[in-house]
């Protein structure tokens, strides 16, 4: 199977759990319903949610075609992935999860949901630090360090250059 078909498998089995399922049964057992009207809040969630969505599928297919591997930790790039949103900042991905959710908190005003964000952003910055950079330090050697000197973990950095 090749790449992008894994990417794609994998990442759908992992936005169905972590940013569909999980969230719509901590709405339910908050007891959040969809809102009847729908005003600037829910607008702003939709166009929030969808940047996220957006930026998690162009991370997705730039790991499958420039690392030639997935998003999964079982089956990761093969190459260190520098392009397309990773030229900005190294965990996109993570950041256009927390866009969508961001953006389902907003459209629901749930303040349950929210803590569902906090916690999964708190869980990703325990992943990354954890596990995620030091693995790719061991695999990819001086040029992931280099590439963590010139990019940002979460945010674009002012003055990094990009060969």
């Amino acid at each position: 199977m090749g790449p992008l078909v894994r990417a794609i498998t994998y990442s759908t089995l992992f936005v169905g759990f972590v940013l569909v399922f999980l969230p719509a049964r901590v709405l339910e057992w908050s007891g959040v319903t969809p809102p009847v009207e729908r005003g600037f809040a829910q607008a702003a969630g939709v166009v929030v949610g969808l940047l996220g969505a957006g930026l998690a599928a162009w991370c997705i297919v730039t790991f499958s075609l420039v690392g030639r591997g997935t998003p999964a930790p079982f089956d990761p790039p093969r190459r260190l992935v520098v392009a397309g949103p990773y030229r900005r900042i190294r965990n996109p991905m993570y950041v256009g999860a927390g866009l969508a959710l961001a953006g389902a908190a907003l459209y629901y005003k749930s303040l349950a949901l929210l803590g569902y964000l906090v916690v999964f952003l708190l869980a990703t910055q325990l992943l990354v630090l954890g596990y995620e950079e030091p693995t790719l330090r061991r695999l990819f050697g001086n040029d992931y360090g280099e590439y963590c000197r010139r990019v940002g973990r979460w945010w674009p950095r002012r003055s990094s250059r990009h060969p």
